[in-house]
């Protein structure tokens, strides 16, 4: 048997465009660029959806934040789509020591009758405005060095056609990409036969998303104390 023994194959915007109206029945020959555009719109639109719907676990990393005695909120990058785990690192003899905690609603924070009380951060609570924020209480001290340390979900880079631009998703959600911008293309421009590629393109979707998560065991147990000094 003879293989390629090659793990390259991430076709560009352009490619999966071309292959996209193909299922959408459009030809190659007939695409203007009116249609282009149209890809484009509906490519990034779908990025979009796609952080509505769940954590895409390749667009989550690690944002380390140095925080300041008497300073309870901070700017989170615009990009932030949501904040996943959260943990407080400080230094003991010299080791740095890790320290969960655990996120509050605007109600829960509201309730708070002293936002300014001093101590070591246990909760935060995630403002998602436009330029979305986090605020932490109890406010840091000067007892240590606290850093705010959290996992989070950022939106998806932008598609362009520039340059042979590739698309920000892994291998094994191409076909969810290819399938879902079909769909949307024959909206626009075949629309009889967007009524059947809607659920090719939810099925695409549904088994990338299905193996989009971290392999391991779950276990459940009850909060029988609070996490709070």
């Amino acid at each position: 048997m003879t293989t390629s023994g090659t793990y390259a194959y991430n076709p560009s915007l352009g490619e999966l465009v071309l292959y996209a109206y193909n299922v959408a029945g459009v030809r190659n020959t007939a695409l203007a660029q009116e249609h282009m555009e149209s890809a484009r719109m509906a490519a990034n639109l779908m990025l979009s959806r796609w952080s509505n719907q769940g954590v895409n676990l390749w667009a989550v990393d690690l944002i380390t934040t140095p925080l300041l005695e008497g300073v309870t909120t901070y700017s989170v990058d615009g990009s932030t789509v949501m904040i996943l785990d959260a943990y407080i690192e400080t230094t003991s003899s010299g080791q740095p020591i890790d320290r969960i905690i655990m996120p509050v609603s605007r109600t829960e924070y509201a309730s708070y009758p002293n936002k300014e009380q001093q101590g070591f951060p246990t909760v935060f609570w995630f403002d998602r405005l436009i330029s979305p924020t986090v605020t932490v209480w109890p406010v840091p001290s000067a007892d240590d060095t606290y850093t705010l340390k959290y996992y989070r979900v950022r939106q998806l880079q932008d598609s362009n056609f520039t340059s042979g631009q590739t698309v920000e998703v892994p291998y094994r959600w191409l076909e969810a990409f290819a399938d879902g911008l079909a769909f949307r293309l024959a909206k626009i421009w075949n629309t009889q036969a967007a009524i059947g590629l809607k659920p090719i393109a939810d099925e695409s979707y549904a088994i990338a998303a299905a193996q989009d998560v971290e392999n391991v065991a779950m276990y459940i147990s009850p909060q029988v104390s609070g996490y709070f000094r």
